[in-house]
């Protein structure tokens, strides 16, 4: 089996699983290690093994002894400012909750008892421990504290914290967190200042077992008694953590600014040498894209991921560039690209057919759109795994198959996903928009089978409801992909609409489902297991952050099951194919576009080892801040 590249980390975490720095991924639920020491329980005669990690598959990249990462620089410098930006608004500092907008890098000081690397993507490590203990079957694991680790505050973390921390997820946390995991413990016991047990229940999935009980924040049980704060509101501050940022200062809608505590736990353990370097992150705050590019060539900001192929194209020849003072780079993504795509609200009974959805989705022209708009910078994203061995291909194989074949003969699934090759969004010419007569044809016969049929006027209906679709989107960037697909909707007899909204409005209507068509990015990793749940999964359709679609198939759920269950990468492989097939056969989304590139803009007084791992930029993580360049640059005018 051809080994992945290494994933990179996504922002929001499906469960609340702390960021390592900002780039780093902490993948749930992993186990034995060969090189783990096994010694005998202090409860009973079992056979436990004690180690500094984990991995479900192979061993760990780092021992326990490692000096430093191998992607840090150990004698990078420490000080100055980086900025960058966000869009729209903010009024919390809680991403945990459903009520409010959170600012951008509201965790950035959150940490937990795991971690992950940006060069092993199966592997997590003891971050706020030193080890822990756990019986060969995973029935609980006991995570030896470190003893000097201090809230931001100055107050020791002690298991009483990571016990509170771990009970307040499953009673404030959001229900599609709950839903998922509130059945995987037994009783969380503290067996001393440092020492704190997780039993698991019989029905937890074994690889996630260890990664959320270790992957959960530690938050300080006594900062939440005195102020008062619920993790299902929303809040004027950060939760007091231990992590190496604190809020600075904010500016409601325009800016906020963390600094780098002076004080800081952890500044010299060896998983952070070379690590949180810059005293001071910004972020500044925009009403679009356009706006915001215009800040950077003005300075107000100092780093910017590009996600613009036309910005990237053809806007990146201002003054700045032409004189030196800004860097562009290219650099290789290694990860699991991001599949972005509209995703239809199946709520809403015009889209529960999918012969209805594979006509709307016939009428996007990727490859027009690619070669006018983008400049062939993009490829289109198929697959739920796109560019890793994990994507679906060709026929089902044997292992497949088997995994297939008794959802067909339970009347679950279509028998031709047996033999059908795998779903594929339309093929279009990339000389016009217009989608080729036969592709018309295609898609007027799906919608004549749905009973979409066309009236005098050339717009189609069904017991007298006109097929319509509104579009929601805070972000002009994206009229020029959508007013092509909207022109040749009405081609077909399909009447679309694009409504712009703000941030606030954009949040709270794919919350509510009050749209038809609505952005989604699906980051899926290399280790995919009950996660997916709250992406696909029937059980989080009517409240979640991530099942946008509203999904709700049997066929998927088992298909899930079959994913956590796996034990091997082999089984894992199979599983994930057998169930990217079947979700790419029932159209619920219309892919758009992926970059296996990140584009990466930046005053040129930022430095960045010379290779960077595959996981992450990690801009945020371990560059670092050149002050006599910066010095050279405010000298010449530059910022």
């Amino acid at each position: 089996m051809t080994p992945p590249r290494a994933a990179r980390a996504v922002t929001a975490p499906l469960a609340p699983l702390s960021h390592w720095g900002i780039g780093a991924l902490l993948i749930p639920g992993l186990v034995l290690l060969a090189s783990a020491l096994p010694v005998k329980s202090q409860d009973a005669d079992v056979p436990t093994v004690v180690s500094h990690g984990y991995s479900n598959f192979g061993t760990l990249k780092y021992p326990a002894d490692a000096a430093h990462l191998d992607y840090v620089n150990p004698d990078a410098p420490k000080g100055g400012e980086i900025s960058i930006w966000a869009q729209g608004n903010f009024d919390s500092f809680n991403q945990y909750a459903r009520a409010g907008v959170p600012a951008a890098l509201n965790t950035i000081g959150t940490e937990s008892i795991l971690t992950g690397t940006a060069d092993d993507p199966f592997g997590a490590y003891c971050f706020l421990c030193t080890t822990l203990e756990y019986p060969e079957d995973l029935s609980w694991v006991i995570f030896n504290l470190r003893d000097d680790v201090t809230f931001q505050d100055g107050t020791p973390m002690t298991a009483e914290d990571v016990a509170f921390s771990h009970n307040l997820f499953l009673t404030q946390g959001i229900v599609e967190y709950r839903s998922l995991v509130e059945a995987y413990y037994g009783e969380v016991e503290i067996l001393g200042p440092y020492r704190i047990k997780f039993n698991f229940k019989d029905e937890a999935p074994l690889r996630d077992r260890i990664g959320f009980a270790g992957g959960t924040p530690a938050f300080s049980k006594a900062w939440f008694e005195e102020t008062g704060a619920r993790l299902d509101q929303s809040t004027k501050t950060p939760f007091m953590s231990t992590g190496p940022y604190v809020l600075d200062s904010f500016d409601y809608n325009r800016r906020v600014v963390y600094a780098r505590n002076p004080d800081y736990w952890g500044a010299d353990i060896p998983l952070n040498v070379g690590r949180n370097n810059f005293d001071r992150i910004r972020v500044e705050y925009f009403s679009d894209s356009t706006a915001a590019f215009e800040g950077f060539k003005s300075g107000a900001y100092t780093f910017r991921n590009e996600t613009s192929s036309q910005t990237w194209a053809q806007q990146y020849d201002f003054p700045g560039v032409e004189k030196g003072y800004v860097v562009l780079e290219d650099i290789p993504d290694g990860s699991v690209g991001t599949h972005l795509s509209w995703v239809f609200n199946l709520d809403k009974p015009k889209w529960q057919d999918p012969r209805t959805r594979q006509a709307i989705e016939m009428m996007f022209n990727f490859a027009w759109s690619n070669r006018t708009l983008f400049y062939d910078f993009y490829k289109q994203p198929a697959s739920f795994w796109p560019g890793t061995d994990l994507a679906a291909s060709g026929v089902p194989s044997e292992a497949e198959v088997a995994l297939l074949q008794p959802l067909v003969n339970e009347g679950l699934l279509e028998a031709s996903i047996l033999t059908d090759e795998v779903a594929m969004p339309a093929q279009h010419d990339a000389e016009r928009n217009r989608p080729a007569r036969q592709i018309v044809r295609q898609a007027t016969q799906l919608l004549n089978d749905a009973g979409w049929i066309a009236g005098d006027d050339g717009m189609r209906r069904k017991d007298g409801q006109l097929l319509d679709l509104v579009i929601i989107q805070r972000d002009p960037l994206y009229d020029r992909a959508i007013n092509p697909f909207i022109e040749n909707l009405k081609g077909i007899g399909v009447e679309g609409r694009l409504e712009r909204v703000d941030t606030a409005q954009y949040v709270e209507r794919r919350r509510a489902g009050t749209f038809d068509l609505a952005n989604q990015g699906f980051q899926m990793d290399f280790e995919p297991s009950s996660g997916l749940e709250q992406w696909f999964g029937s059980k989080t359709a009517d409240n979640s952050s991530r099942n946008l679609m509203r999904l709700r198939s049997p066929a998927v759920d088992r298909l899930i099951a079959s994913v956590v269950a796996a034990d091997t990468l082999d089984d894992l492989t199979s599983s994930v194919h057998a169930l990217d097939r079947v979700m790419r056969a029932n159209r619920f989304d219309i892919p758009l576009w992926y970059n296996d590139a990140t584009w990466v803009a930046y005053y040129d007084m930022f430095r960045h080892p010379e290779t960077l791992p595959p996981l992450s930029v990690g801009e945020l993580d371990f560059w670092w801040y050149d002050a006599e360049a910066a010095a050279q640059l405010k000298s010449e005018g530059a910022l």
